[in-house]
């Protein structure tokens, strides 16, 4: 047991940071299969445990699991190995750790966070970027970020980045198309997601024939962010709760236009996705999404919800823009794959 992941990523609500977790864990493991995961007892329903079959230790969960069991399993080992922690948190106690850190957001931006949730990460996370043998970020841009605000040596960061996940591919679609003509989002209410952005660009378009479809769940803080779903109009807004990813690339497929108006992006998966499934995108120009959109979607400044409404309208009226948009999407995805991410991540590990 040379290399072992840890599985806490299993544990959690699924997020992109854990779908991330996931899909490098399964590469990396038919990679190498000596490669172990080590979790905590209690998985939630909808991780990959069944293709992961992680190795369960320990009594506890959550940050008592990580910083005192996961530490306490690897260093009974004769041979301590290298754990590799994949969604920003790792064993403070352990010191032959290779961590993914996908974004410093906590510190550039600390006022979108509650109280608890900043103290924790800026207690955390800059030690263990500091103990880290190796810091795996996804983008140029976190990459920048890092070196500034943790003050990693650059030769201990190495850039891998993300993919879409395989269930966003067109040929793998089911499903009939539920809801006519619709924009698509996907978005939570933490602020560097602009749903009120994307809201309000929406609602600008004032086209009766055209709903907005949010993954992601009604909230009654939606009201205080100015979100009024119960005002006229509302009804064209439909918010689907959690979805699966065969149902999530299935709105992929049948929408007109996918449109992620994100402040920050570590990385930003969803513009991928929706390329991969032959969906035209408008981003906007911030963070790291320029880097991993390349020329394959329409840029917006993400604080104007008038220059994010003109970009879907042109795409909805001009043909030959959206297919333009469709191939150099396909063409773009392409790019990024999860096995040879993996693969980076396990020469990573080689060298140590």
């Amino acid at each position: 047991m040379d290399r072992v992941v840890n599985g806490r990523f299993l544990t959690q609500p699924t997020t992109g940071v854990q779908r991330y977790a996931g899909a490098i864990a399964e590469s990396l493991t038919t990679l190498d299969p000596s490669i172990v995961v080590v979790s905590p007892r209690k998985l939630t329903a909808e991780s990959n445990a069944t293709t992961l079959h992680p190795r369960k230790v320990g009594l506890f969960g959550g940050y008592a699991w990580e910083q005192l069991e996961l530490p306490m399993f690897l260093r009974c080992r004769r041979r301590r190995p290298i754990l590799l922690s994949l969604a920003n948190m790792a064993p403070l106690s352990y010191d032959r750790n290779v961590v993914t850190i996908h974004d410093v957001a906590f510190l550039r931006h600390p006022e979108w966070y509650s109280r608890a949730f900043r103290l924790t990460y800026r207690f955390f996370i800059p030690r263990i970027a500091r103990l880290a043998l190796k810091v795996i970020t996804d983008s140029e841009f976190s990459r920048r970020e890092i070196l500034e605000l943790l003050g990693v040596p650059e030769s201990r960061i190495e850039v891998i980045p993300c993919a879409a996940t395989p269930a966003s591919g067109g040929e793998t679609v089911s499903g009939a198309n539920p809801y006519g003509r619709y924009v698509l989002g996907v978005s939570s209410l933490a602020p560097s997601k602009n749903l009120k952005g994307l809201v309000e660009s929406f609602r600008l378009l004032a086209d009766s024939d055209l709903k907005l479809v949010v993954v992601g769940k009604r909230h009654r803080a939606f009201g205080a962010i100015g979100i009024d779903t119960e005002s006229p109009g509302a009804e064209s807004i439909v918010f689907t709760g959690h979805v699966s990813d065969r149902e999530l690339a299935t709105l992929y497929h049948h929408a007109e236009v996918f449109v992620y108006p994100s402040f920050y992006e570590g990385f930003g998966m969803p513009p991928l996705e929706a390329m991969t499934a032959g969906c035209p995108v408008v981003v906007s120009n911030a963070a790291s999404l320029p880097e991993v959109c390349g020329d394959a979607a329409v840029y917006v400044d993400p604080a104007r919800p008038g220059e994010i409404a003109d970009a879907i309208r042109n795409v909805l009226s001009d043909r030959a823009l959206r297919e333009d948009l469709i191939a150099r999407g396909k063409a773009q995805a392409e790019r990024f794959d999860w096995p040879t991410s993996a693969g980076a991540v396990l020469d990573v590990l080689s060298r140590l």
